[in-house]
Order: structure tokens, then C-alpha cells, then sequence
């Protein structure tokens, strides 16, 4: 079960719970059924009807709302290791739409596998639930971000925040991590125009603290951006093992 350690999965659910030998093999049971999607092509759509969640094995996704308009607002993105859809298993319809933002790999999760899952392993069913609840917190915090944070804030808020998020399974650290995400997407999730996104990633990188150029971002001056930020992590609830 070595490999399964470092299963994006298991590390994020590591941050709840230490699992035994017997709860790391049921999880990862979880993850056999692998599909691939390309970038740009709808995942899931909002009022589409579906008992079937996903599991981020690589790659990037962003959850998004579509306006009348034509216009969208992106609530979240998934990165490896998070739930797609959860949500759709459990209501009658997906309420927002999921978009591949690369190339993908999942694992498709039917709610029989879910509920047999949950009913051989207590402990893993409250990881989840605690998975989905750190994901509501986010939300919490990206609504305090849209609302009353001015735009630099914002931005380098959610920059911290993708950081940590990506420090937990493996893929960054204080010194920075690979992003796929380009100024249009980050417009539509900070409410910004792209130009104000471009505006504001330049005042960051001249004020010495952050700098995303190339698909990589180098936190210049962590301590200083958290500063300016504001940037509590406690609500990502990362400090460790809850159950042991």
C-alpha cells in the first residue's frame, strides 16, 4: 500500500484521518474505474440528471455557474484529489457545471459504490464528509473574497489558498507550484476583467511578492503576501489528523 500513500486522494484525506491497511484498500477501491476527458468539454451540466460523482486523479477543473447573459462565474476549481459532483449523488441535479480546464483522468464513483464504501468504513465516510465540508468553507471564503477584499487582496488570497491546497497533495510549496490557469479564468473567478487581472498580477510582481509568468507561480515574498492577504489557513483545516 505504499503507492497508495501518494495517491492525491488519500493525501487530502490524510490531512483528517490516519487510515489502517484494511480503509486505505477499500478507498482506493474507489478509484478503478478510470476515464479520460479533454479540456473544454463539459463534464457535468447544471440541471443535468445523474448519480454519478468523479474523482480528480490529474489534471485541472473549474466549477462554474452560467448566467442568462451568456456570462459565467466560476465558484471553484478541482485539482487532484477533490471530488467532482458529489453534490449530483445526493440531489436530483447538478446545480453548476464542470469543466475541464486540461486534459483529465478520474475515477467515476456511482453512488452504490459510494454507500458500499461508507458502510464498510465509518471512519472514511466522515473523511469525506469532512472533504465536503472544507470545500463549503472555501466557498465561504471566496464569497468574503468577491464581496469585501479589495483586488489585490483578492488575488493573492486565492493565490495562497490554490498553494496551500496544492501542498497537501503533493504538488506545491512555499516557494510556489505549476498553474494552468490563464487570466480569463482567473477573471472569471475574482469578478475582475482580464485586464484588471493582468493589472494586478503586474502591481504584485513589481511589489516584490508574488509572480505567475509561464504557467508558474513563485510566491517572491511569502510572508509579505500572506500579510497583505490577510490569510488565515485554519479554514483549509490542514494542521494535521483529526482521528487517529
Amino acid at each position: 500500500m505504499t503507492g497508495s500513500l501518494k495517491l492525491p486522494l488519500v493525501r487530502k484525506l490524510g490531512a483528517f484521518v490516519t487510515f489502517s491497511e484494511d480503509e486505505l484498500s477499500v478507498l482506493t477501491s474507489l478509484l478503478q474505474r478510470r476515464r479520460t476527458f479533454a479540456a473544454g468539454h463539459d463534464l457535468m451540466r447544471q440541471g443535468q440528471v445523474d448519480q454519478t460523482a468523479y474523482i480528480l486523479i490529474d489534471g485541472w477543473v473549474c466549477s462554474h455557474k452560467l448566467l442568462p447573459d451568456g456570462s459565467r462565474q466560476i465558484v471553484n476549481f478541482q485539482i487532484p484529489g477533490d471530488f467532482l459532483g458529489l453534490r449530483n449523488v445526493l440531489l436530483h441535479a447538478s446545480d453548476h457545471n464542470i469543466e475541464p480546464i486540461t486534459q483529465i483522468e478520474v475515477s467515476e464513483v456511482l453512488i452504490s459504490d459510494l454507500l458500499e464504501v461508507f458502510s464498510r468504513t465509518p471512519r472514511l465516510a466522515t473523511a469525506v464528509l469532512w472533504a465536503a465540508s472544507r470545500d463549503e468553507a472555501m466557498i465561504v471564503e471566496h464569497l468574503v473574497n468577491l464581496g469585501r477584499r479589495d483586488a489585490s487582496q483578492r488575488m493573492a488570497h486565492f493565490l495562497l489558498e490554490l498553494g496551500a491546497r496544492l501542498s497537501l497533495v503533493g504538488m506545491g510549496g512555499s516557494g510556489g507550484y505549476t498553474c494552468p490557469l490563464t487570466q480569463y479564468l482567473l477573471a472569471d473567478a475574482l469578478g475582475m476583467s482580464a485586464v484588471h487581472v493582468n493589472r494586478v498580477l503586474r502591481q504584485l510582481r513589481e511589489d516584490g511578492l508574488v509572480t505567475f509568468r509561464s504557467g508558474h507561480v513563485t510566491f517572491d515574498d511569502h510572508d509579505r503576501l500572506v500579510e497583505l492577504a490577510a490569510f488565515d489557513p485554519a479554514y483549509l483545516d490542514q494542521g494535521g489528523p483529526l482521528m487517529k
